[in-house]
């Protein structure tokens, strides 16, 4: 059974930093791309990051470059969202899916992120 079960979202102050984790299960991480999205109320969910297959590649939505990082580790079967100097503009919630197409086949339930003083 394939899941998708991400973790580590919470409120935060402008400027400040979250990691948010995917971790995977029902399949391995090897043979999948991973992406993460967000949705903020009242607007499209939109592609935040993603990394390849091999992992040697990956792409950032272009408001995100330089403060976010994604990464994986294999033996966790586990992908991070590292998210560095958070705006206001950030706040959402986070999903991570197994594909980074406009469709990936699986989604995980989502985690909210909360930028505000």
């Amino acid at each position: 059974q394939v899941q998708l079960v991400e973790s580590g979202g919470g409120l935060v102050q402008p400027g400040g930093s979250l990691r948010l984790s995917c971790a995977a299960s029902g399949f391995t991480l090897h043979y999948y791309a991973i992406g993460w999205f967000r949705q903020a109320p009242g607007k499209e969910r939109e592609g935040v990051s993603c990394i390849s297959i091999s992992g040697g590649s990956t792409y950032y939505l272009d408001s995100v470059k330089g403060r976010f990082t994604i990464s994986r580790d294999i033996a966790k079967n586990t992908v991070y969202l590292q998210m560095n100097n958070l705006k206001p503009e950030d706040t959402a919630v986070y999903y991570c899916a197994r594909g980074c197409t406009r469709h990936p086949d699986y989604w995980g339930q989502g985690t909210q992120v909360t930028v505000s003083s």
